[in-house]
């Protein structure tokens, strides 16, 4: 049917199906569908017959929107009768799609800024349509005039404003690949730092502003990490943290601690991040939202690393007395990036167990757990990036048990992620399981060969590519 309909070109079916992604996200209310991309290798098995196992339900529904026929007869082999003379009866004729025809981003909407990776005007989303662009745009251009119309004192509607867009955005970034999201973090960071800079602010105003700027310095601390750039993040997370001792808000103190042990984490820092959990953790107080859930499970993941079996339990079982007593604050008010909810949280003990290494069974019934929690996750709950992380940890935990063909299974879903979701923390996680079958001198022919030759070219291209 892609010949039928012209879209046999890789290009062509992308834009298609991140249209589609996008309408049937606004029309069915389901915002996780927004961004939703194929990858070429993934385009290339559907449409060479090449696949072995059922795509993911999102995007088994965007293939049943463009197509209007069921996943399972759209992939199915072609009859052997198709391949014989052609019978006497007419052909089948396909029912219409569902939906109404999508229309087709224009070439602005895919190509990269000429000004720069910060324009937030001509950022890389493939998905939005030129009216939706010219509606965001119009949004952030009011924004900042009402900033500027209030004049030297920060009134109601522009605090109201930036706590909406900083929301926006807290939601967005664990669903959405990074280039959609950049330049508005920086727009947004940079107006709140001019207004705490220059404008008369009452100390309630400055309060929440401070806040709101320490939220927004995190998410671009989080971005720069996902670029593979840990210095620009910890010195975002530091500016992050003089806004919320600005603020004198605990919790927020607490969070960033965590983003620092992140970042550490990441970058092979485990003892440094072992530490900031531990500065989390003591200043954290009377925090009782899921912050101090994060902070446990971090220290769990940074003493797995270290080999430390008695302190990884220990945080696993902290973390599990932190859910059951936590009382969701004004950070997790947010959502998105904010709040730590239960699959993340299985997924972190998931990777805490594989690392350790001391029973590899555990550590693949962990990771099941993780992978089947975000694969029936709320649009609350689900985040791309953690989800390729479980899936990366199963197929660890699998090559320790010299499953290698269930590896394969595990970590094909990442390997098929788009550039643009092809982060420092995904990447990072493919090269583990990379170096895991490398340590399998048995294995280096067949099928371990042949995944190690993938995951090398999956880290080859990563979304650091599409903002230099």
């Amino acid at each position: 049917m892609t010949l039928q309909r012209h879209w046999q070109v890789y290009e062509t079916f992308r834009l298609r199906f991140e249209a589609t992604a996008n309408t049937v996200a606004q029309e069915e209310n389901h915002p996780r569908l927004r961004g939703l991309s194929v990858s070429k290798r993934q385009f290339e098995r559907w449409y060479g017959g090449a696949v072995k196992t059922r795509p993911y339900p999102d995007q088994c529904r965007v293939l049943e929107a463009m197509f209007g026929v069921s996943v399972d007869l759209l992939l199915a082999p072609a009859p052997a009768a198709s391949l014989a003379a052609p019978a006497a009866k007419p052909p089948l004729v396909i029912p219409p799609p569902r939906l109404t025809p999508v229309p087709l981003p224009t070439e602005q909407a895919v190509a990269l800024p000429a000004g720069g990776p910060y324009s937030s005007e001509t950022r890389l989303d493939a998905g939005t349509t030129e009216l939706e662009r010219q509606v965001a745009m119009a949004a952030r251009r009011a924004l900042r005039f009402t900033a500027l119309a209030e004049g030297s004192s920060i009134g109601p509607e522009t605090l109201g404003q930036i706590h909406d867009e900083v929301r926006r955005l807290t939601v967005a970034y664990p669903k959405l690949a990074l280039p959609t999201l950049l330049g508005d973090l920086v727009e947004v960071q940079d107006l709140a730092f001019r207004l705490l800079e220059h404008g008369r602010v009452k100390p309630m105003q400055a309060r929440e502003l401070y806040l709101l700027a320490g939220i927004t310095s995190g998410m671009l601390a989080k971005a720069s990490h996902d670029l593979g750039n840990p210095n620009a993040a910890m010195m975002q997370a530091r500016t992050a943290f003089v806004c919320a001792d600005n603020a004198d808000h605990h919790a927020m103190r607490a969070w960033v601690r965590s983003l620092q042990s992140l970042i550490s984490y990441w970058a092979g820092r485990p003892s440094e991040a072992a530490d900031y959990a531990a500065l989390g953790q003591s200043v954290a107080g009377n925090v009782r939202g899921t912050t101090s859930i994060w902070l446990a499970c971090l220290s769990a993941r940074a003493h797995a690393l270290l080999g430390d079996g008695e302190a990884t339990r220990t945080a696993i079982q902290q973390a599990e007395e932190a859910r059951t007593a936590v009382e969701p604050d004004d950070l997790d008010a947010f959502g998105g990036i904010m709040t730590f909810p239960v699959p993340r949280q299985l997924y972190y003990v998931a990777e805490a167990t594989v690392h350790l290494g001391e029973d590899p069974a555990l550590g693949e019934s962990q990771s099941e757990a993780a992978v089947a929690a975000y694969r029936s996750a709320t649009e609350d709950e689900w985040a791309f990036g953690d989800e390729a992380g479980a899936q990366t940890d199963l197929a660890l935990a699998r090559i320790a048990r010299g499953e290698i063909e269930g590896a394969i299974e595990a970590v094909q879903p990442v390997l098929d992620l788009p550039i643009e979701q092809r982060n420092f923390g995904i990447t990072s996680s493919a090269q583990r399981v990379h170096a895991a079958l490398q340590a399998e001198g048995r294995r280096s022919r067949g099928p371990a060969a042949g995944l190690r030759e993938e995951i090398e070219a999956f880290t080859a291209t990563p979304t650091s590519v599409l903002v230099r």
